[in-house]
């Protein structure tokens, strides 16, 4: 595979999104020290992305949601409030899904009074202690509205606190905004109708926060994913018994009867009796709440001026090498949009290739190869929700491959980016046993050894 003797002439680069994929960039490109100006646009009024915790402020659902295609987030202001919120997906009892040890920044542990899986405060104050070096590069309450090419980067911004709209030009962007915006609720028979005759039954785990509200009733919870799971567990809790789970692919340990019920997919929503039909030709009445645990589309309003799209059926971004890198535009990446990955380190190393990139110390292959590589890929994996789906052990490999490709730059390094040695790859291998004994011990434990589980130091 040959490389293209490419120059950037990259000085000016803007980033979107100061949660943690974004904040990793700012710090990799900080540390090359050549690049003259870094802003960093983030609409909230701090950092932390989908960590960021906000009450359920969410507008009406979208039923049903299948199309990328949506206008930006509506900044929505509380009585008295002096700069906005944005919806997201992040509810009140929430613990990582992923152990500290392989979660966290190369350069930053989680504080030793975290849990071994850190509850959501404990990420977002992780978050902010992090930022404290790019700050100043942070624009908060600032949202991008349309990004062009027209020689260079052009990005329209709206101050929100002044509804001040502002352009500015950079060499180079970075689009770290997450891919938790646009909810999937599938198009079902019947759905429409169903949602207008009751709009208060169909949601999303986007704007789940608590299961108080529903206490008592008859819920069928849509998904058995992480976010499926773990809502699923809350609200069996309190719900009617036992909860209906509808589910793809049936678990292979059967749950306990009383208090949860897997179901196969609903195939129809019949608004006489609120009643729903599931695939074996079940019909159950009477449901009080259907809550789609069901992912996110990607979703870029502000990029639609490009052309080629990034985006058509929302499940994949189109024209990347590597997951991140525009094949098109080289000077445009996407960092930490893969799924099924420990999404921190991830965005370090996508971050490292960058800054090496741009500052003409690394170079990319052939625009046909990085073509190539897409299109095998696509043959692999299909235009489908799978095609930036890594998990174990392909996100590890993933980090090693991209650490070493940063780690082949001319020049000094400046900041080394992770690299799983034995020791997270084996934790990564089973972290999901570890989170099932981390919550049959109480779901108090502060390390691995607390656990009684010892793994080999690579040292």
């Amino acid at each position: 595979m040959g490389s293209i003797a490419r120059s950037f002439a990259v000085k000016r680069i803007a980033i979107i999104g100061a949660g943690p994929s974004g904040l990793a960039a700012a710090k990799y490109l900080k540390a090359e020290s050549v690049f003259s100006e870094i802003d960093v646009y983030e609409q909230q009024s701090e950092v932390g992305g989908v960590w960021n915790y906000t009450p359920n402020i969410a507008g009406k659902t979208r039923v049903p949601q299948t199309n990328p295609q949506v206008p930006l987030d509506e900044p929505i202001w509380p009585k008295g409030a002096s700069v906005p919120l944005f919806s997201n997906p992040m509810y009140d009892h929430l613990n990582t899904n992923i152990p500290k040890d392989l979660m966290q920044f190369s350069d930053q542990p989680f504080l030793a009074e975290s849990l071994l899986f850190p509850t959501r405060e404990d990420v977002q104050d992780y978050l902010v202690r992090y930022s404290q070096d790019v700050r100043n590069l942070i624009l908060f309450s600032t949202q991008v509205q349309n990004v062009r090419y027209e020689d260079c980067w052009k990005v329209f911004s709206k101050s929100l606190g002044t509804n001040e709209a502002r352009l500015k030009e950079y060499d180079a962007v970075i689009v770290a905004s997450g891919h938790y915006t646009v909810p999937i609720i599938p198009s079902v028979k019947g759905i429409e109708a169903f949602h207008a005759a009751y709009p208060s039954v169909i949601s999303h785990s986007k704007t789940y926060r608590n299961p108080s509200t529903y206490k008592d009733k008859k819920v069928i919870v849509v998904g058995s994913a992480a976010s499926g799971l773990d809502i699923g567990n809350q609200i069996s809790d309190v719900c009617q018994k036992p909860l209906l789970n509808s589910v793809r692919t049936f678990s292979p340990i059967k749950p306990d009867p009383r208090y949860k019920e897997e179901l196969p997919p609903i195939v129809e929503f019949v608004v006489e009796d609120r009643a729903v039909k599931f695939a074996d030709g079940r019909l159950e009445k009477g449901i009080d709440a259907v809550v789609y645990c069901t992912g996110y589309l990607y979703s870029y309003p502000f990029l639609d001026s490009l052309d080629p799209p990034i985006v058509t059926s929302g499940q994949r971004v189109i024209g990347l090498y590597k997951h991140f890198i525009s094949i098109s535009h080289p000077t445009l990446a996407f960092t930490a949009l893969q799924k099924k990955v420990i999404p921190f380190p991830l965005s370090e190393v996508q971050s490292s290739v960058l800054a090496k990139l741009w500052s003409n110390k690394l170079q990319l292959p052939q625009k046909q190869d990085m073509l190539d590589w897409e299109n095998q890929l696509l043959q692999e994996k299909g235009d489908t929700a799978e095609f930036h789906v890594l998990g174990t052990p392909g996100d590890g490999q993933y980090i090693n491959d991209t650490h070493d490709w940063a780690m082949t730059a001319d020049g000094p390094v400046t900041k080394e980016p992770p690299y799983w040695g034995k020791r997270l790859q084996d934790i990564r291998a089973i972290f999901a046993d570890i989170r099932k004994k981390f919550i049959e011990n109480g779901a108090s434990a502060k390390t691995l050894e607390d656990l009684g589980l010892h793994f080999e130091s690579d040292d």
